[in-house]
Order: structure tokens, then C-alpha cells, then sequence
């Protein structure tokens, strides 16, 4: 099964920080999670400041780091394997999903160990599967975008099978 995985950073560099993450399964299951203790405002671009943090619901969706990998690792196993973990942005996703589902030197049994680009994955698609689907722009919210990925997916390959394997 498809983890379409989205996340939210501090800044585009090497130090940045995990604010929050989302996953949205093929099967429309979602985990969400606003991380509480991984960064300060000063951490954060200004665009990051303008158009990420006012969208956090910390009061519902907060949880400092170990919760967060403790429930993301729940999330995980309830759902069957294998799992395919799919990002637009796997260069900066990837490593902050890896921050929260590698624990005490332990990989969750039933996550392939690498990410999917989605990127890669579109490309592949017939331009006639594409149609009339437009990209929005993503809204700079993990749980949102995230949606918007498991969707485009689903859009993308309910008009064909070629070039696409269903997992």
C-alpha cells in the first residue's frame, strides 16, 4: 500500500527541523502530528513564520518528539504491508519521516526502507491519464497537501494501469 507523505520544515537547509508530518494511505487512512519540542520560532524562514505556523492546531494535533514517534510507529503497524512511502519531495521528506519512524535502532518490519518520488512516479503516466487535472498549489499544511498527493495519485491512475503497478 502507497503512504503518501508530506512534512513541514523550519527552512530549506542541512539543519533543518521537522514541524510537522502527515501520511494519507491509499486506503484514505491519515496520521498527522505537529511536533512540539523539535524547533523555536527563531528556527524558522520567514516564509515558513507567514505561511506555516499560523495553520498549526498545536492544542489538538501536538506532541513532542518521542510521542510522535511512538504514534506514528502505532499508525504503522495497524496497517498491512508492505508499505510504499511516497513524497513530492523526498530529499527533504524523507530524512524527517526517518527521524520519527527509526527507533532505538529499530525499522518499522512492514515500511520499505526508501522512499517513492512522486515526481518520478507522474512522470510516467501517459499524457492522456493526466487529462484535465490541474496542480493547486499546495497549501503549506503536511495534512492538507498530503491529501492533495493521495488524490492526484488516485486521479492519475483511475484512468489507466499502464505504467503504474497497484500495490
Amino acid at each position: 500500500m502507497k503512504l503518501f507523505l508530506d512534512c513541514e520544515f523550519t527552512r530549506l537547509n542541512r539543519d533543518t527541523k521537522l514541524i510537522s508530518l502527515a501520511l494519507v494511505s491509499e486506503a484514505g487512512h491519515e496520521y498527522y502530528v505537529e511536533l512540539t519540542d523539535t524547533y523555536v520560532t527563531q528556527d524558522c524562514s520567514d516564509f515558513v513564520i507567514q505561511n506555516v505556523l499560523p495553520q498549526l492546531n498545536l492544542p489538538e494535533h501536538g506532541q513532542p518528539l518521542v510521542e510522535a514517534q511512538t504514534s506514528l510507529l502505532a499508525f504503522l503497524s495497524n496497517l498491512e504491508g508492505p508499505l510504499e512511502i511516497c513524497s513530492d519531495a523526498p530529499d527533504w521528506d524523507w530524512d524527517l519521516f526517518c527521524q520519527l519512524a527509526y527507533v532505538n535502532h529499530r525499522w518499522p518490519a512492514n515500511v520499505a526502507n526508501s522512499p517513492t518520488n512522486l515526481i518520478l512516479l507522474f512522470r510516467h503516466l501517459e499524457a492522456d491519464d493526466i487529462g484535465d487535472v490541474t496542480l493547486p498549489e499546495l497549501p503549506h499544511h503536511a495534512l492538507l497537501d498530503a491529501r492533495l498527493l493521495a488524490d492526484l495519485y488516485r486521479r492519475l491512475t483511475a484512468g489507466s494501469n499502464r505504467g503504474i503497478e497497484h500495490g
